[in-house]
Parts: structure tokens; C-alpha cells; sequence
């Protein structure tokens, strides 16, 4: 007997199994409920952590209630945090700000002192992220019909991870997902099949992995009903991989064979069922990517998919043209929200444009405060006690900070992503990511803010002192119509002997040179995942940026308070810089990065 889903329906809508109508039913009972869960969620957190050492030293006292944490802990940083994230990776196991044992760590893709933050989590934070992630499909199923009946190409990888002293693991947060049980032998969900095996998924070697994703995509196209990456720059950087690569994937199509290149057995084991000629198939893949043109080659290689599953919020935002092209204009779907501190929440309404993407913040993944931003602002003195809002209680139309406790023993840590409420769905707030804090530069994951850009350019800029040349102004552009992306560095230089400037390959050094002092993230993308092209250093003629500057006064900038911003992404302001080039140069080899190095 046929189940009526139908009378099951929530204010979301229908639900298309019964899977999906417990799903929906618990976004109702989470979003209704938002202020009492979060109430609870504090108290189970500070009642499982209550004989931490770091709950103890702000002499909290078993206490669980909201005014006890607000009055006595302080809002903190990666930095306040340190010390004791140091000493858990060493080796000590005592109950430092956890209950439960540290499983392992996730390694966040901000960075302090130039390498990669660790995030402290335990095993049962696992369980968290998988309920979120069981929300989504059920979600997407009230837009778009159909999706159990074929498949999702999805190019997902692993990074690398390393040990710390004491032992654990630390990698990015989605190559731990990637590698746990709960993935790797997830029941089977009509609506959650993949065209990649978890062998191509689980290949550490990025170009054997891309290979195989790709050629499984291919060998599936007609099944293929939406095409996806965790950001957008990987999707885009899958389409490049094709471009280059097509020639061999035909020949392995058409001859029932594998690459050579592909050396990992596991791998080439799980894809023998699909090593069986089909000339038709490498005859189609080759007259599509032989003519030179990609303007709509998704649409056309997979002409069943019905939208593209990506972030592009935030940086990502850059590459929703790029995509477009790709894709010709195809939806672009972003469903949720997570960084390696917590998982938050996800988008209920998946088919809406990607400039109106709102998260709405599930309230029982964490518990979640809310400092309001104002741009203007001075910062935060360490001794100052900020006033932060409950999830609950934040307004519509306001910026803020979100500040979180979560059970792994972050507790009022300021993630540093900004936020904007763009309304309600029942009484949880929804909000638009704005940004990430203080991020000037970012292609991928990589992200890199001004202190560390003007740290770059100084040390490259002491290449420059023998020629009796110095770095007048400079700025910086993030340039995603390239593939891989890659950093632009804007230098007008003052050469004090016109006789003796410098050489173009000691311009050339001067990219290496900053490359050489950008964070791990950067080095990773440039050197193991290819994410990042070579940095660029284009020279302008003298007085450039005091034509920026005009420029800038001439659309009603103070020319009191006037600052050379050091990054831009305004067309006009690009434009005017680029008219204005001496010379280019890239850096000539790849920064030195390895993956052994010990935390």
C-alpha cells in the first residue's frame, strides 16, 4: 500500500519519502524551538565539560546557566586558545577542554603565524555534521523532482594530513569526513548516489583522483543529474582538468583501458567494471572537446543535469560568472554552511539566486552568540567585554560576528566570519555569509589577510635594495578568470638609478620571494592540490596610484581620510590599474611546501 506523503507535509512542503518527512519534521521541531534548544545545548555542554581544566580556571563551578557563562568566560581567539591546543597536540591527555578524549584534529584553512589552525573534536561531533548533512538531499527534494533516479557527479578529494607530536591526525575537516566509517560505508540512498567510487574519492594523489572522478563522470553522463564541488573554484578546476586532459580520457573510453598514470591498485580495482570500449561515447567526448569551444560543456557533456551543487558565497562569489559560461547559466545551488569549528546550519531554499543565499543556523549543532559588527569601528581591546546577542534575539538587517561553544571545548571562540540577518524561517534566525574577517586574498581555501600581504612584500622588496629601487604603493587582486585563480600583485616602483633597474628575472624572484613567505594553505594549493596558479607582479608606470587615488576622491572619497586599499575588485578601478602595466612577471617555480613537516 502507497504511502501519502502528502498529509505529512511541512510549511517547507510535500516531502518526497518518508525519510525525508522525519527530516523536514526535525527542521520544523529545531527552528521552532530555537531559544529552548540552545538552552539545552549550553547545558549539555557545560555539564559534559563541567571538570575540564578550562571551564575550572574561569571558576564556572558546575554552573550551566547563561548568565554564569556570559558573566565568567571570556570571548576568545585561536590565539588565546593556543597554549592549550599545543599541549593536547604534544601528548597530554588530561581533560583540558573536553571531557571526552580529543579524536583528532581538524585543521581550519585560516592560519596563525603562517600555518594552519587546529581545531580540537571528538568522536561523537561526527554524529552532529551526519544529521546535517541527512537534512540537505531532503531539502533539495522539494525543488526539484527526481533526483533518485540518477546520480551526482561530485569531484571531492582528500588533503594531506600529518601527526602531531603527541600522535593525533590532523587534516581538513572534509578529508576526515571523507575517511570516516559514516562515509565510507553509508547505507544506500537512492537519492545520495555518486558516479565516483570511494576508492577515485580516497586517492591522496590529486591527479589520480581527478583522473578517475572524471572518467567515471563520463563513462555515467546520461545519468548524471547534478554536478557539484564543495567550492566553486574546484568545479571549475575540474572543467580545466578536462580541457587538458580530454585526449587521454578518450583513449581509455574507447580502448576499455586505465591510464598508466594511475598507479593506485585500489583504484584501478574499483573502476574494472567500467573498463569496457565504447567508441560511440569517445567518439561524442571527443567531437565536444575537440572544436575549442566549453561555453555550455557541462550542459552539453551532461545534458541531464538539472543544477550545479557549489559554494559560491563569500570568495567563491567571483567564479558564478565562470560558471555560468561552463554551464550555460545552469542554477547554482548553495546548501549549507560549516567551517572545521562547527557545522551551522543550511540554505531551505536551495533553488533561490546565489547573491540571495541565507543559512539558517540549526540550533542543535552548537551553541551560537552573536557580536555586532560595525566596520567602523575600533577593535576590541582584550580587557573590553564585548555584548553578544543570543541566536535568538539577533535583528534583521544587522552585521555580526558569530561567536560559538561547541562540545569539543571551544568555548566563545570568535570564528571571524561575518554575518548579515536577512530574516526568519519560523523562530531561527537566517543570515547572509558577508564575509570572512580581515581576509584580503583568497582563490580556494587559502586565505590571506593584509598583515601578512605587507610581510610578503617586504621581504620581496628586499631583493630590490641592491638596484636602489623601493616599492612606492602596491595593491592586490585576486584574478579567478585564469584557471587555476592566482594572486596579482599591483608594484609601482621608484627606481633611483634608471641606469641599474631591476632585471626581469630578479622581478621574477621578487614573486617567488612573496609566494615563499604566503601561509601553508597558499603553499598547499600552489604545490600538492594545483588550486593556485604561479603569483603575478605587474608593474605600473609612476604616479598610478595617485591617479587611483583621484579616482577614488572623484566618486566622494575623503582625501582626509583617503587609505590605498591593498586589495581591489572594483572593474573600473582594475581596469584603470591594468592600462597602466610596464611589464609582468610570474613567479618562476613553486613555493617550497611539505606535507611531513610536524606540528
Amino acid at each position: 500500500m502507497a504511502v501519502d506523503f502528502e498529509s505529512k507535509s511541512s510549511p517547507l512542503g510535500p516531502p518526497a519519502c518518508e525519510a525525508d518527512a522525519k527530516a523536514l519534521e526535525f527542521i520544523e521541531k529545531m527552528t521552532k524551538n530555537c531559544d529552548s534548544v540552545q538552552e539545552n545545548v549550553l547545558s549539555e555542554i557545560l555539564t559534559r565539560n563541567a571538570e575540564t581544566e578550562y571551564l575550572h580556571r574561569f571558576n564556572l563551578n558546575g554552573a550551566t546557566d547563561r548568565d554564569s557563562f556570559k558573566s565568567k568566560l571570556p570571548v576568545i581567539t585561536y590565539e588565546d586558545l593556543q597554549p592549550d591546543i599545543q599541549r593536547i597536540a604534544n601528548g597530554d591527555k588530561s581533560p583540558i577542554l573536553s571531557s571526552h578524549p580529543i579524536s583528532e584534529f581538524l585543521t581550519s584553512s585560516g592560519t596563525s603565524a603562517g600555518e594552519r589552525k587546529l581545531m580540537p573534536t571528538i568522536k561523537d561531533e561526527m554524529t552532529r555534521r551526519v544529521k546535517l548533512y541527512s537534512l540537505l538531499m531532503p531539502v533539495m527534494n522539494l525543488y526539484v523532482p527526481g533526483l533518485d533516479k540518477g546520480k551526482g557527479l561530485y569531484f571531492q578529494f582528500v588533503k594531506a594530513e600529518t601527526k602531531t607530536p603527541g600522535g593525533l591526525v590532523a587534516r581538513p575537516v572534509l578529508t576526515s569526513y571523507y575517511k570516516s566509517e559514516e562515509f565510507r560505508n553509508r547505507p544506500y540512498d537512492p537519492y545520495n548516489v555518486y558516479t565516483s567510487t570511494n576508492e577515485s574519492i580516497l586517492c591522496a594523489d590529486a591527479y589520480q583522483s581527478m583522473y578517475t572522478q572524471m572518467l567515471c563522470g563520463l563513462h555515467y553522463r546520461e545519468e548524471v543529474l547534478r554536478v557539484g564541488a564543495v567550492f566553486a573554484s574546484g568545479l571549475v578546476r575540474a572543467i580545466k582538468f578536462l580541457q587538458l586532459n580530454w585526449q587521454e580520457l578518450v583513449h581509455d573510453i574507447k580502448t576499455g583501458t586505465l591510464n598508466q598514470k594511475i598507479t593506485d591498485q585500489s583504484v584501478r580495482d574499483s573502476l574494472s567494471h567500467l573498463l569496457i570500449p565504447n567508441t560511440e561515447l569517445a567518439e561524442f567526448i571527443t567531437r565536444e572537446c575537440s572544436s575549442g569551444h566549453w561555453e555550455g560543456i557541462i550542459k552539453r557533456i551532461w545534458p541531464n543535469t538539472k543544477y550545479l551543487d557549489v559554494i559560491v558565497t563569500g570568495a567563491m562569489a567571483q567564479y558564478i560568472p565562470t560558471l555560468d559560461y561552463y554551464s550555460g547559466g545552469l542554477p547554482q545551488v548553495c546548501t549549507m554552511y560549516a567551517s572545521s569549528e562547527c557545522y551551522f546550519g543550511l540554505n531551505l531554499k536551495p533553488w533561490c539566486h546565489p547573491s540571495d543565499v541565507s543559512y539558517t543556523i540549526m540550533p542543535n549543532m552548537g551553541y551560537f552568540e552573536f557580536l555586532p559588527h560595525d566596520p567602523l569601528a575600533p577593535p576590541l581591546s582584550r580587557d573590553s567585554a564585548p555584548r553578544l546577542v543570543d541566536l535568538a534575539d539577533v535583528e534583521v538587517g544587522k552585521e555580526y560576528e558569530i561567536i560559538i561553544t561547541t562540545y569539543s571545548g571551544l568555548c566563545r571562540y570568535r570564528v571571524g566570519d561575518i554575518l548579515y540577518v536577512t530574516g526568519h524561517y519560523n523562530n531561527a534566525p537566517q543570515f547572509r555569509f558577508v564575509k570572512r574577517k580581515n581576509v584580503l586574498l583568497s582563490i580556494d581555501s587559502d586565505k590571506t589577510d593584509e598583515p601578512e600581504l605587507q610581510k610578503a612584500v617586504e621581504n620581496a622588496s628586499n631583493l630590490l635594495k641592491e638596484f636602489d629601487t623601493n616599492v612606492v604603493e602596491y595593491t592586490s587582486y585576486a584574478d579567478t578568470k585564469t584557471i587555476p585563480g592566482h594572486y596579482v600583485i599591483y608594484w609601482e616602483l621608484l627606481v633611483k638609478d634608471p641606469a641599474n633597474p631591476p632585471s626581469r628575472e630578479v622581478l621574477n624572484k621578487c614573486c617567488s620571494a612573496m609566494e615563499e613567505c604566503l601561509n601553508s594553505v597558499y603553499r598547499q594549493g600552489r604545490v600538492a592540490d594545483n588550486s593556485i596558479g604561479p603569483l603575478e607582479i605587474r608593474v605600473v608606470k609612476n604616479g598610478t596610484f595617485e591617479e587611483l587615488m583621484d579616482y577614488a576622491i572623484s566618486r566622494g572619497a575623503s582625501i582626509n581620510q583617503f587609505k590605498m586599499p591593498r586589495c581591489v575588485n572594483f572593474t573600473p578601478i582594475v581596469e584603470l590599474l591594468d592600462s597602466r602595466i610596464l611589464s609582468v612577471h610570474f613567479s618562476p617555480c613553486p613555493p617550497q611546501w611539505t606535507p611531513e613537516r610536524r606540528l
